[in-house]
C-alpha cells in the first residue's frame, strides 16, 4: 500500500498507559505485524473498524483557513490508546493502520503563503496529491469489507473518502455532513471548501445533505448552486433547529437518514460545527457535544453507512494546558460510533 506510514504495535506501546487491574484499549488494539503485507492484513484480520490518519492542513489553508488540523491524529490516537477495554467497548475491534505519508506535501506547504494567489494555486496542487493517494488507500479498506474511521486534516480530504468508497463499492455513494458550511463552494482548485462538489461534480456523490448550515456564513452563490441541484442535495440550518426552532433535530435527523440511507453512504463530521472548539473556523454558537454524539449514534446504526471521517479540529491552536482534550473529543466519538455500528457476527 503505497504512501502509507504503518503504525506499529511499538508506537502503539509508548502512548499506552498501564495501570494494574485494567485493560485499556492500546492492550488490545491491532496493528499491522511487521513485514506483513497491510492488503493481505485487512482481509484476514477480525477487527472491523480501521483507524487512519491524515496529519495535514494544505487544504486549510488553500482556504484561508488557520493551520493546525495536522495535529489531530497524534493527538486522538494518545486518547483511544487509554480508553478502558470492557463490555461495552472493546480495542480488539479496531486496527490502527497508519498514517497518510504527507512529509514532501507539508515540507512544500511549509514554503508557500495562503495569502498570496499563486502560493494557494500551489497548495491545491499538493492537496490534489493528498486526493490520489487517499483515494487509493480509502479504497482498499473498504474493498476489504472494512470500515475507515478516518481522523484529522481538513475537510478537503471528504473528496478522497468519497471516491476511494464509490469505487470500491462500484457505485457512487451518498454522504451527510455535520457541519457549519456546506464545502460545496465552486471548483476552483482543490481546497477544505469543495470536496463535496467536486465528489459531486466526478460523479463519485450521489446525493448530499448538509446538516446544521450557518445562515450569516453560507453565501448566496452556494445556496444557488444547491437549489440547482434539484433533490440531490439538501439541507437544514442550524438557526432553524436551535435559535428560531422552527425544527427539530429528531426530526431532521431522519429526514436527513431517508435521504442518504438509499444507498452506502458515508458520515462527515466538521469538529467546527461545535462551539469553543479549537478548529480552522471556530465558532462561539453551535450544537453541543451531546448532540453530535447522539447524531453520531443515530447515524452510525445504518447499514448502510461506509466509512466515519472526523475532521478540521485543531489541538495545535487549542490552550497549550487544554490541548489533548481535542483527542478526548474524537475518542469518545470514534466509541460512539462504534457502540452503535457493531454486531457480533
Amino acid at each position: 500500500m503505497e504512501n502509507l506510514i504503518p503504525f506499529t504495535p511499538s508506537d502503539l506501546a509508548k502512548i499506552t498507559n498501564h495501570r494494574s487491574g485494567e485493560i485499556k484499549f492500546g492492550e488490545k488494539m491491532l496493528t499491522v505485524p511487521k513485514n506483513a503485507s497491510a492488503t493481505a492484513f485487512l482481509e484476514e484480520c477480525e477487527a472491523k473498524y480501521v483507524l487512519f490518519g491524515v496529519a495535514e492542513d494544505i487544504g486549510v489553508r488553500a482556504n484561508l483557513g488557520r493551520p493546525g488540523t495536522h495535529s489531530a491524529w497524534e493527538s486522538t490516537l494518545r486518547s483511544i490508546a487509554n480508553i478502558q477495554h470492557n463490555r461495552f467497548c472493546k480495542g480488539s475491534r479496531i486496527l490502527i493502520l497508519g498514517q497518510l505519508d504527507v512529509v514532501q506535501e507539508m515540507t512544500k506547504a511549509a514554503e508557500l503563503d495562503y495569502h498570496i494567489l499563486e502560493d494557494r494555486l500551489q497548495m491545491s496542487k499538493l492537496v490534489e496529491r493528498i486526493d490520489k493517494d487517499l483515494t487509493h488507500i480509502i479504497c482498499t479498506i473498504v474493498k476489504s469489507g472494512k470500515i475507515p474511521i478516518i481522523i484529522g486534516g481538513g475537510h478537503n480530504n471528504a473528496y478522497g473518502n468519497i471516491k476511494g468508497t464509490a469505487l470500491a463499492k462500484g457505485k457512487a455513494i451518498n454522504a451527510i455532513n455535520f457541519d457549519a458550511h456546506s464545502d460545496f463552494r465552486i471548483l476552483e482548485g482543490r481546497h477544505s471548501g469543495n470536496g463535496f462538489s467536486y465528489a459531486y461534480e466526478e460523479g463519485f456523490l450521489k446525493k448530499y445533505f448538509i446538516f446544521g448550515l450557518h445562515e450569516s456564513y453560507t453565501s448566496k452563490s452556494v445556496l444557488d448552486l444547491i437549489k440547482k441541484t434539484d433533490q440531490r442535495v439538501k439541507y437544514n440550518t442550524y438557526d432553524s433547529i436551535k435559535i428560531s426552532q422552527t425544527k427539530s433535530f429528531e426530526q431532521e435527523m431522519i429526514s436527513a437518514m431517508n435521504h442518504v440511507k438509499t444507498d452506502f453512504f458515508g458520515l462527515e463530521i466538521d469538529l467546527d460545527s461545535l462551539p469553543n472548539v479549537a478548529s480552522s473556523a471556530m465558532t462561539m454558537s453551535g450544537f453541543s457535544v451531546e448532540e453530535l454524539r447522539h447524531f453520531i449514534h443515530y447515524f452510525g446504526k445504518s447499514p448502510n453507512v461506509a466509512y466515519l471521517h472526523i475532521c478540521e479540529g485543531a489541538p495545535d491552536l487549542a490552550d497549550t494546558k487544554n490541548s489533548h482534550l481535542i483527542g478526548k473529543l474524537i475518542a469518545y466519538l470514534v466509541t460512539d460510533f462504534i457502540k452503535a455500528n457493531y454486531t457480533e457476527g
